[in-house]
């Protein structure tokens, strides 16, 4: 039993950083009905960010605690920023000149957009590995390891538990953003009818824009996690973790906010346990397998809204 819920934690933690990814993908699929294939490898600029000004910082483990709780906010404030450059860069110029074309050539934009992303960390970071050392260590033991006779004690790292109460408040918070602020309602009319939203007032171009800004600055975000969690990243982890994150937005229902972060835990936690109990090398067919099953069920996904046309 110590065993399964220590694979609970773990599946937690890693469904709460593919939440945070799908969520960018949600948000952006809700308003311009298309799927951002770059945004996996925003979040992977956004790990690359916090890594080169974490080494600028010259923070360490051995960092005070203050000035390392300080200097990680700053890391992720300025990993945000940066990163949204780049979502919105994406947008200007992937999406925008495009708005009006088929439906194909956006999406053939994006994925030459990903691929730029990742050879241009390449040339520019080297294709390695890039490590770095723990910098949060220690945490909780939920269980005694004697308990039950099995010799396994239960664990949450000080670093899980970081991941899913910024997880938690980060949803929270733009759960609050969408329904109760002006730009949240513009969202949701843009949503709704782009041409009447327009025709009401709303810069639509901005709007959009301000969307792939949030969504970007989420996966940096979740790229300063993983960073933090796994202490190593390299040019292609956006690709697999990009792919995962729009798995979990498809399984949660695509469009949908609550969805997003409930897929990203399913996924999370089906890998977790597939791996803890039966094959590592399968666990992606057996994400990908869950995936086809609740799709043949349920098309719109677990909270997904199936759409209505009007005549």
């Amino acid at each position: 039993m110590e065993y399964f819920f220590q694979q609970l934690i773990n599946g937690v933690t890693l469904g709460s950083i593919y939440g945070l990814i799908a969520i960018g993908y949600t948000m952006v699929y809700g308003i311009i009905g298309m799927i951002n294939f770059a945004h996996g490898d925003i979040f992977m600029v956004g790990a690359f960010i916090a890594l080169i000004l974490i080494v600028a910082l010259g923070i360490t483990a051995a960092t005070p605690l203050l000035l390392l709780i300080l200097a990680l906010v700053l890391v992720l404030v300025l990993a945000m920023a940066l990163t949204a450059i780049w979502g919105w860069t994406v947008e200007r110029v992937a999406y925008r000149p495009l708005r009006g074309s088929f439906r194909l050539a956006p999406l053939i934009t994006a994925i030459g957009a990903s691929i730029a992303l990742q050879n241009f960390v390449q040339i520019s970071q080297g294709a390695r590995n890039k490590p770095l050392q723990p910098l949060i260590s220690g945490g909780f033991s939920l269980s005694d390891s004697a308990s039950g006779g099995a010799g396994f004690a239960v664990q949450i790292s000080y670093m899980q538990i970081l991941i899913i109460v910024v997880t938690v408040v980060l949803m929270a918070g733009f759960t609050l953003l969408i329904n109760k602020t002006s730009l949240g309602r513009a969202q949701r009319a843009c949503e709704q009818d782009r041409k009447m939203a327009s025709l009401l007032g709303i810069n639509v171009d901005r709007t959009i824009s301000l969307t792939f800004v949030m969504g970007a600055s989420l996966a940096a975000v979740a790229g300063l996690m993983f960073l933090l969690y796994y202490g190593v990243i390299d040019f292609y982890i956006g690709f697999l973790a990009g792919v995962k994150a729009f798995t979990a937005a498809v399984l949660g229902g695509i469009g949908s906010l609550p969805g997003a972060m409930l897929g990203g835990l399913l996924i999370g936690l089906i890998e977790t346990f597939w791996s803890g109990y039966f094959s590592l090398e399968y666990k992606d067919v057996a994400a990908f397998s869950i995936l086809a099953i609740v799709l043949i069920f349920m098309p719109e996904g677990l909270l997904g809204r199936p759409e209505v046309e009007k005549v």
